[in-house]
């Protein structure tokens, strides 16, 4: 595990995604397999996800965006792309946990800083309209001239 001074310096660049989607009630997996980018504008760093997203056998095109609004001590608030709160993130200690309500659910996220280009996401959902399991795997895309990093 690592720590992270500042959050959205870290996060600054292009990412592959290899996410896990489990309904915990049916046992149904799906998987997305993608990037992020995450890049400043203005003040704020805006991350915007593209890939695949496979479930029950059809795969579509699925993408995302959320802004993330750094502060002065090296943490973030992160919103939706239309300005609404999602969570904070603090990567100081290289783990972060967070909350966030949904109408009736709750996701519970949890953060894992592995290496300076490597980080895991694991977000619970739980409530009456669904319960599952997203577990995630970001991996830096090294820019042009940067040698790749090897796979574990």
């Amino acid at each position: 595990m690592c720590s992270v001074p500042d959050a959205v310096a870290y996060l600054v660049g292009r990412w592959s995604i290899d996410r896990t989607v489990i309904d915990e009630l049916s046992g149904a997996r799906g998987s997305f397999i993608g990037t992020a980018e995450f890049r400043r504008v203005g003040d704020e760093l805006l991350e915007e996800e593209s890939g695949e997203f496979e479930w029950g056998g059809v795969t579509n095109p699925a993408s995302r965006s959320h802004r993330l609004v750094p502060r002065a001590d090296g943490t973030a608030d992160v919103l939706f792309a239309d300005g609404r709160p999602f969570h904070d993130l603090d990567l100081r200690t290289g783990r972060w946990s967070t909350r966030h309500p949904c109408a009736a659910d709750f996701y519970d996220g949890e953060f894992t800083v592995v290496s300076p280009d490597e980080w895991h996401l694991r977000w619970r959902v739980s409530g009456p309209a669904k319960t599952q399991l997203l577990t995630s795997v970001y991996r830096r895309i090294p820019p042009a001239g940067r040698p790749p990093i090897p796979a574990p």
